[in-house]
């Protein structure tokens, strides 16, 4: 959760000590306890860097591994041990369960983004809690704290320290960084930091670490988070190399890209009133350059108009006016503003600051890496929780390749995969008891069933230390999520009812081609005996009766004849059919198949008309 990460990197660790011990001052008679503390108590405080905090709380970071953290406690209890002068005990040796030996690895990660400033380096990727992810928007992560949690587990397993590569855009010159942490100061510890050629003109960044690890057992995972990544951003290639010293086990993945129309940019927004607490208040007042308490309402928060925040100073009571110093206000005062901005009811803010994939990119991605045989999405229109605006797109799709029968489920929180704690989810939770999967013509046992969903917001509310999850307690996003994923069934439904009405017409028109020899030479014969019959018993015809018995007599009509008649027949009453069918569902056209252009190479001019499912690109 975002408070918990918040309260926990700025905690003050206190070991305390046995009341016996902490409990130094006398008691006099009169029951009053004596204030003076020894110098034992006073020095029994001591303080924790950040750094140091998340190093033994590695699954606040979203990093957890059991045997080290075992490792690190028994290390511990011996340094206790040892301070105390009591017996150490040897290490337990590590006992293998048949699921690999844990090696190391030098694990490298290249992109073509907009690289790092030099200057920056050291304190982005060697001081943690510093970074440029806390204002107010939708953000990939929340802390920063990635590439730090690989370096301290870089620290903590192999001692060894990073190395960064970087250069910007139209930057003549590649900074190279090889650098530690101090965790106990929460400092970059800088070995080499220098600019190198840039010879290629690159640009972007590429971190290499060398951790402890076991390829084996969490193989899966990396690939299952890599072809989760290919689906939510179809715009990206990723390539993924496992280099091992025998080459028979050497891998390579490319997951291509499929389109190369990207989301915006997520920007930068203010806060809305009712999602303001004390503290925050306090904060943008302290940043804040407006001077009066007019001026402040209007431009630090949204959809707080200068009408409105000249009701709201009137509601505030006695000693607000417009041109009060917001410097000046006291702490009552505070404690009245924001209490009136939960009183108060305001216009919702827009989404316009969120960035989704796109129901575009999110079908792309699914038939991508999936190749359904049905897909449907969806996206619903920006909501609101606690005055945080969040969008839902979501995604079912039936079939494909690597998908195993049942409900696959892949969740997204702000177009970043989410790979654990599955089950207290508030959309695994939703597609499971939630939505009624038999009324959209879908078995939930038998078919192949992917369903994706993916949440954008400017706060995700995780459950949770790891922020693996989100919590099935927020009815707004609830109830957006199984709407969302309702839109898409019933898109199903209607390509799954038009596919079994279909299959029921070839049903009967095979029904009806096996019947048509039968039939075909059974009129044959009843025709050849009333041709072959004597003229007295034969009854009265008309004209074209006899034309008919005058042609089976001469053989110029015969069984092969009516065969082919017949088979027209059925052929025009499918045809019929099938026409007046289209013609009840609205259908006016054939049936689509999807075409997909690959884009051009080289430089050239384009104008875009997008729209919620497809991207139109015309090309001069």
């Amino acid at each position: 959760m975002d408070d918990a990460g918040d309260g926990g990197a700025t905690a003050v660790g206190a070991k305390k000590k046995p009341a016996t011990e902490a409990a130094k001052g006398k008691v006099t008679g009169k029951g009053k306890a004596s204030s003076k503390a020894s110098p034992e108590a006073e020095s029994s405080l001591k303080q924790k860097s950040p750094a140091e905090f998340f190093a033994e709380n590695k699954n606040i970071a979203g990093f957890d591994n059991k045997r080290l953290a075992k490792e690190a406690r028994f290390r511990e209890t011996q340094a206790k041990n040892a301070a105390l002068g009591k017996k150490v005990k040897d290490a337990p040796a590590a006992r293998g369960k048949g699921r690999g030996e844990a090696s190391f690895f030098r694990v490298t990660c290249k992109d073509n983004g907009r690289g790092m400033p030099h200057e920056d380096i050291p304190n982005m990727l060697g001081r943690v809690l510093s970074g440029t992810k806390y204002g107010l928007r939708q953000t990939r992560g929340k802390f920063g704290l990635g590439a730090k949690m690989a370096l301290i587990w870089s620290k903590m397993s192999t001692g060894l320290p990073i190395e960064i590569k970087s250069s910007m855009k139209e930057q003549n010159y590649i900074s190279f960084c090889r650098l530690d942490i101090d965790i106990h100061k929460n400092a970059p510890h800088v070995h080499v930091h220098e600019k190198r050629e840039n010879k290629d003109h690159w640009h972007g960044a590429e971190i290499q670490v060398i951790i402890e690890g076991n390829w084996t057992t969490h193989r899966s995972r990396i690939l299952h988070y890599m072809r989760q990544m290919a689906v939510i951003t179809p715009y990206a290639q990723f390539l993924f190399r496992f280099l091992s010293d025998a080459p028979e086990k050497n891998l390579m993945i490319k997951f291509t890209r499929r389109t190369d129309v990207m989301p915006p940019v997520p920007l930068l927004t203010k806060h809305h009133p009712s999602a303001v607490d004390l503290l925050l208040l306090k904060r943008l007042i302290a940043d804040t350059t407006k001077q009066n308490l007019l001026q402040f309402l209007q431009h630090e928060f949204v959809n707080i108009r200068k009408a409105h925040a000249d009701r709201l100073i009137g509601e505030m009571g006695s000693g607000f006016s417009a041109e009060t110093t917001v410097k000046s206000l006291t702490s009552q005062q505070l404690v009245r503003i924001q209490q009136l901005f939960r009183e108060v009811k305001f216009d919702d803010p827009s989404g316009n600051c969120l960035s989704p994939a796109g129901e575009y990119n999110l079908r792309l991605g699914i038939i991508k890496e999936l190749h359904p045989d049905l897909v449907a999405t969806h996206a619903s229109s920006p909501q609101v929780f606690e005055g945080h605006p969040f969008i839902v797109e979501a995604g079912v799709s039936i079939g494909g390749k690597d998908v195993k029968q049942g409900l696959n489920i892949f969740r997204f929180a702000n177009r970043i995969p989410l790979l654990f704690e599955q089950g207290a989810d508030v959309i695994t939770r939703t597609a499971l008891k939630r939505i009624n999967w038999s009324s959209y013509k879908i078995n939930q046992q038998q078919d192949k069933i992917g369903v994706f969903v993916s949440i954008v917001s400017t706060k995700i509310p995780f459950k949770g230390t790891g922020k693996e999850y989100i919590g099935d307690d927020i009815t707004e996003i609830a109830s957006a999520v199984k709407s969302a994923l309702k839109q898409c069934c019933l898109q199903l439904k209607s390509k799954i009812v038009k596919r079994l009405q279909a299959r029921e017409r070839q049903d009967r028109k095979r029904n009806l081609n096996k019947y048509i020899p039968d039939v075909a030479r059974a009129i044959m014969e009843t025709l050849g005996e009333i041709a072959d019959e004597s003229p007295p018993k034969r009854p009265r015809y008309d004209k074209e009766d006899e034309e008919l018995l005058e042609k089976v007599n001469s053989e110029e009509v015969t069984e092969m004849t009516f065969r082919d008649c017949l088979t027209q027949h059925v052929e025009q009453v499918d045809y019929e059919m099938a026409l007046e069918y289209a013609m009840q569902s609205g259908v006016s056209e054939g049936p689509r198949e999807a075409i997909y252009l690959n884009s051009l190479e080289g430089s050239y001019k384009s104008v875009d008309f997008q729209s919620p499912t497809f991207v139109f690109r015309f090309i001069p």
